[in-house]
C-alpha cells in the first residue's frame, strides 16, 4: 500500500488539453503527437486516409481527424465536442483532451480543462496582429482560455506558438508573441508557463528537435510534456470521501455488514482512524477498509473503496466523511467564481439545484457581484449572466454543503448548477469564500 501511496503522490500519468482560439491547430497538434510517437494503428491511419472528409491537399494525411470524430466536425474542420485520446511513450503515459477553440463551445472546454494537470495554449502566428509599436495583439479565446486554466488551478501552462513555418521560423516573431503572453499571463497571476515555437503540420518541434529552428534551445514539445512534474497535493490534504452508496448484505447473512462506498477525493485514511460525518456532525472510527482485492489498513485519494465504521451511524448518499481534526466548512451562503454555460441567461429569481460531490440541493443565486472582462482582467458590475461569461456570484443553499475552497481542495470546492426544469448543466463553478 505505501509504494501504492507514493505512486499517487508523483504520478505516471499526465492529463493534458490543448486550448486556443479556431483553427489554431490543436487537432492536428494531437494527431501529430500520436502518429510520430506511434501512437495510432495502421487501420486508423488507412480510414483516415481514406475520409471522404479529408481537408489536406495530395498524399498528406490529415492528423487533425484522428481526434475530430464527429460528422459534423469531419464537415466543417472544427472540434465542437471534447475528444479524449490515450497514448504512451517509455516514460509516461498521457491521456488527452482535444477542446473546441470556438466561443460557443468554451463550455466543453471547460469541461475538458475541469481534470487536466497541464494545458497547452496553441497560438497561431497567422493569426496574432503585430503591431507597429512591437505589441502583439493577441485573440480573445487565447485570453478566455488562459483565464479558465487559471481560474481551475491548472497547474502547468505550455504556450504553443504554432504554425512557425509560415513567417519562415522567424525568432523575433516568436519572441514577441512570447513577450505579450507573459505580460497578459502577469495580469491573471499564471506562474508555471513554458513556451515553445512549432509547427504541428510540419512536425518541428513536436517529436524531434527541428534544425530549422535552431536558435530555440529547450525540448521538443514530448519530452517536455514528459519530465512535467506531477505532484499530487491532494494526497497531503485533509481527509475527505463524499458517500456515493450504502452497501449492506442481502438481508440473509448473520452479521450485520453495512459499508460506506465512494472515492477518496483527498488525503488518505487508516484503520483506527477518528473520521467526522458532515453534515450531521456525528463522530465515527474506521473499523476496516475494503476493495475488490480485500482488506486493507490505509487508502489514499484517488482509490475507490467501501470504509466499514465501529459506530452505527444515520449516514447515506450526499454526506461527507472528513478528517476529525481539520473537517470541511459547512456552507450555507457561498461566494464562488462560474463560468455561465447555458444559451438561456442566469434568472435571479429562479431556483437551480446545486452539485456538489454526490450530493444535490436547491440553490438560489442571490447576487452578481462581479464580472470578468477578458481582455482587461477588470471586474465590473453586471446586473446577468449570459452564455460564457465568467463571474463572482453569491449563492444560498438550501441544505448546508461540507465544502472546502477550491484553492484549497478541487474535489470539494468544485460544484455545477442545473436547470430544475430541462435537467440542464448550466454553470460550472469553483468555492472562494465563505458569504
Amino acid at each position: 500500500m505505501n509504494a501504492m501511496n507514493e505512486k499517487m503522490t508523483e504520478r505516471g500519468l499526465l492529463r493534458f488539453i490543448t486550448a486556443g482560439s479556431v483553427d489554431d491547430g490543436k487537432s492536428t497538434l494531437i494527431g501529430r503527437l500520436l502518429f510520430d510517437s506511434k501512437g495510432i494503428f495502421a487501420d486508423q491511419l488507412d480510414a483516415m486516409s481514406r475520409s471522404k472528409h479529408k481537408r489536406t491537399v495530395g498524399d498528406t494525411v490529415d492528423l487533425s481527424l484522428l481526434t475530430d470524430g464527429l460528422e459534423a466536425e469531419r464537415e466543417q474542420g472544427i472540434t465542437i465536442d471534447v475528444a479524449y485520446r490515450y497514448f504512451a511513450t517509455p516514460r509516461r503515459k498521457f491521456i488527452i483532451a482535444d477542446t473546441p477553440g470556438h466561443e460557443q463551445y468554451t463550455r466543453n472546454m471547460v469541461t475538458g480543462a475541469s481534470t487536466a494537470d497541464a494545458v497547452i495554449i496553441l497560438v497561431d502566428v497567422s493569426k496574432v496582429k503585430l503591431r507597429e509599436d512591437g505589441g502583439v495583439d493577441l485573440l480573445i479565446q487565447t485570453k478566455r482560455h488562459s483565464t479558465i486554466a487559471h481560474l481551475l488551478q491548472i497547474e502547468h501552462v505550455i504556450v504553443a506558438v504554432n504554425k512557425m513555418d509560415l513567417v519562415n521560423y522567424d525568432q523575433t516573431v516568436y519572441d514577441r508573441i512570447v513577450k505579450a503572453y507573459q505580460e497578459f499571463a502577469a495580469t491573471l497571476g499564471l506562474k508555471d508557463i513554458t513556451p515553445i515555437p512549432l509547427s504541428a503540420l510540419t512536425g518541428d518541434n513536436v517529436v524531434e528537435r527541428s534544425d530549422k529552428m535552431a536558435w530555440y534551445d529547450g525540448p521538443p514539445l514530448i519530452e517536455l510534456l514528459e519530465s512535467l512534474s506531477v505532484y499530487d497535493e491532494s494526497h497531503d490534504a485533509p481527509f475527505r470521501f463524499p458517500v456515493q452508496l450504502v452497501a449492506r448484505h442481502n438481508g440473509h447473512e448473520a452479521n450485520d455488514f453495512r459499508g460506506y462506498m465512494g472515492r477518496i477525493e483527498a488525503g488518505k485514511v487508516s484503520v483506527g482512524d477518528k473520521l467526522v460525518v458532515q453534515p450531521s456532525g456525528q463522530s465515527a472510527t474506521v473499523k476496516d477498509i475494503l476493495t475488490f482485492e480485500g482488506s486493507h489498513q490505509s487508502a489514499a485519494v484517488g482509490q475507490s473503496v467501501t470504509l466499514l465504521l465501529n459506530e452505527y451511524l444515520d449516514i447515506s448518499r450526499g454526506d461527507l466523511l472528513a478528517g476529525s481534526e481539520q473537517p470541511a466548512t459547512l456552507l450555507k451562503n457561498l461566494t464562488a467564481d462560474v463560468c455561465w454555460m447555458s444559451d438561456e441567461p442566469l434568472d435571479l429569481r429562479r431556483k437551480y439545484w446545486i452539485k456538489h460531490g454526490t450530493k444535490q440541493t436547491a440553490a438560489k443565486v442571490t447576487a452578481i457581484d462581479t464580472l470578468l472582462d477578458i481582455n482587461t482582467q477588470q471586474r465590473h458590475s453586471a446586473e446577468g449572466l449570459k452564455l460564457n461569461d465568467i463571474a463572482r456570484i453569491a449563492l444560498t443553499v438550501q441544505q448546508p454543503l461540507a465544502a472546502d475552497a477550491y484553492d484549497d481542495i478541487r474535489a470539494t470546492g468544485a460544484f455545477i448548477l442545473i436547470d430544475e426544469v430541462t435537467h440542464q448543466t448550466v454553470a460550472a463553478g469553483m468555492i472562494r469564500l465563505a458569504a
